[in-house]
């Protein structure tokens, strides 16, 4: 080989891999601009794509549901009996960039309940997971004390409620072959408490028609849990440590964690359930009470 042959080979060797740095490069930055770009913009999130149905998400837990859901790729329809409140919190999902549909129901009322599924059908084509989250709370009162109203009032709103939910959510779910149900029960469904036996009753059949629907719907790809709650710093824990005469601070001088749990604690334990983490839970109820047991 002579000096213009060795010359000409280098010359093409240092032309070639210069074009493979460049490639390299260009490769390296697309991938960090799309990085960039991703980490920029709204990220697609764990639930993408996923449909979510909640009942009574106008405040509270069930309001901090729906907006964790819908900030993590959900598109969530969700019911409460309060207008206005419901499309405040419809507005800021929104606002945020989540999609999120309000629509005014009553779970005591079963053709509301019907209506509200059917409408998150129409409107997303399926239900991948319900949170049937809806309740009421009513003053303390001993059983000799408490009313009938006061009794068709909670059990049709805890019990009766969740019963029609799932009544109408499963059949979605058996059609389109599979999906998740999280029912919201009590650590009252657990103990017994002064004051509110009708209340903590209703929870503990919301317990039970949980664990039911386990055995009914487990060999149809449907999983059902409930959530156990205690102290929650929401405006029905205001209500009713006004009703009983404490405070918040004395409410929970007895539990181990000396604090109520926030809402979206309860929102994460949620979304912990349907999560392809859990895969494998079905028919338990959790109890998130910061280590209290009542």
């Amino acid at each position: 080989m002579n000096a213009s042959q060795t010359v000409e080979q280098r010359r093409r060797f240092l032309t070639g891999a210069t074009a493979v740095a460049g490639a390299a490069f260009a490769a390296v930055g697309g991938a960090a601009a799309a990085t960039q770009g991703a980490g920029s913009g709204r990220s697609a999130g764990r639930f993408a794509g996923k449909v979510v149905l909640i009942t009574g998400a106008t405040s509270g837990i069930g309001r901090s549901a729906a907006e964790k859901f819908a900030a993590e790729g959900a598109k969530v329809m969700f019911c409460g009996r309060r207008e206005v409140l419901g499309r405040e919190v419809e507005a800021g999902i929104r606002r945020a960039g989540g999609d999120a549909r309000f629509m005014r129901a009553d779970v005591t009322v079963p053709a509301q309940v019907e209506a509200l599924v059917n409408a998150c059908v129409a409107q997303y084509g399926r239900i991948d997971i319900a949170f049937n989250n809806a309740g009421n709370d009513l003053p303390a009162k001993s059983i000799a004390e408490t009313s009938f109203e006061d009794y068709d009032s909670l059990m049709n709103t805890h019990a009766r409620g969740v019963f029609a939910a799932m009544k109408y959510e499963l059949p979605v779910m058996l059609r389109q072959g599979g999906g998740q149900i999280v029912n919201t029960a009590s650590v009252g469904a657990h103990n017994a408490y002064a004051g509110v036996s009708v209340y903590t009753a209703a929870k503990a059949a919301v317990m039970h028609l949980t664990k039911t629907a386990a055995v009914e719907y487990g060999d149809k790809n449907i999983r059902t849990m409930s959530i156990s709650p205690g102290w929650v710093d929401t405006p029905m824990m205001d209500r009713a440590t006004k009703a009983w005469g404490i405070t918040k601070e004395q409410a929970v001088a007895g539990q181990p964690s000396k604090r109520a749990a926030k809402p979206e604690e309860i929102a994460d334990a949620v979304m912990f359930l349907v999560s392809a983490n859990a895969a494998y839970i079905s028919g338990t109820d959790l109890l998130i009470t910061g280590g209290w047991q009542g």
